[in-house]
């Protein structure tokens, strides 16, 4: 039960950071800001802790899938705010987490011995078609959910690494924490001399929405981490794409204004993430 309240509380934060993103004109340079204060806020927790757990990372192999999964973080915050530029909220949120569900479920099955039941493929093809209905909701460009997608697979690298880590013997905190650092260092990098100068003067304009939303961020992930401790991965990040709802209903709040295709869509998601993860 712990686990299930851990990943839902998750859940609703993963929705309501994305939706602060959405709300961001430059959603590029938004995003960077953002994972660098998320980055930041997983750093001091992952210090605090320090003298309580002892060495963050006791195997090599922890630091390696770390660093694993700051790569694919690095992809999909790019990718994200691609996404988010190009198509409204609902529908790229519903594609890219639901459609990470399709990869980690099955690779977990591979690499983590997870069991497979009727009830995990009736899941699976329920949320099959929320993701279908949901990607062909009106006012969503072909491009936005090509981006979408794209973020799907980045989403079931680094959840995978997280695992990786985590088993490996990998502190939640500091795992997060170098994951993400390194994304964020791969981002600002890419950004480029102009990029990084847009960054700061757009942060000075918008400092605390910004630090608002790397904040939500950063919480929201460091409780995923903690779940991913007791939780397998599929398990765990299927239920967390309950967040698909709580992301349509801040679709309307912020004007995105999502159809019936969307609502309807990420229903059937969030019901077979359920059922898969009660199977």
């Amino acid at each position: 039960m712990a686990v299930v309240i851990l990943v839902l509380v998750s859940a609703l934060l993963h929705a309501m950071w994305n939706a602060g993103l959405r709300m961001e004109a430059d959603k590029d340079r938004a995003v960077v800001a953002a994972i660098l204060i998320a980055t930041i806020v997983a750093g001091l927790v992952a210090i605090a802790r320090w003298p309580m757990v002892g060495a963050p990372f006791s195997t090599g192999a922890s630091v390696g899938w770390t660093a694993v999964a700051g790569v694919a973080e690095a992809v999909y915050f790019a990718g994200l705010a691609r996404a988010l530029a190009l198509g409204p909220l609902g529908p790229v949120y519903t594609v890219s987490r639901g459609g990470a569900v399709l990869v980690v479920w099955p690779a977990s099955v591979a690499l983590w011995s997870e069991p497979v039941t009727t009830g995990a493929l009736v899941g699976s093809s329920i949320l099959l078609g929320g993701l279908v209905l949901s990607g062909a909701e009106r006012g969503a460009p072909r491009s936005a959910i090509a981006w979408a997608a794209a973020c799907a697979l980045c989403i079931a690298g680094y959840h995978l690494a997280y695992k990786g880590a985590l088993d490996a013997g990998g502190d939640p905190p500091a795992v997060f924490a170098l994951s993400l650092g390194l994304a964020t260092v791969i981002n600002i990098v890419r950004l480029g001399g102009a990029g990084r100068r847009e960054a700061r003067a757009l942060f000075r304009k918008r400092w605390l929405h910004l630090i608002v939303i790397g904040t939500i961020c950063s919480v929201a992930f460091l409780l995923l981490m903690w779940a991913l401790v007791s939780g397998g991965a599929g398990m765990v990040l299927t239920l967390r794409n309950t967040s698909v709802v709580f992301a349509t209903g801040f679709a309307a709040a912020i004007g995105d204004k999502p159809g019936w295709r969307q609502v309807v869509g990420a229903i059937l998601v969030a019901a077979g993430a359920i059922v898969l993860a009660a199977a």
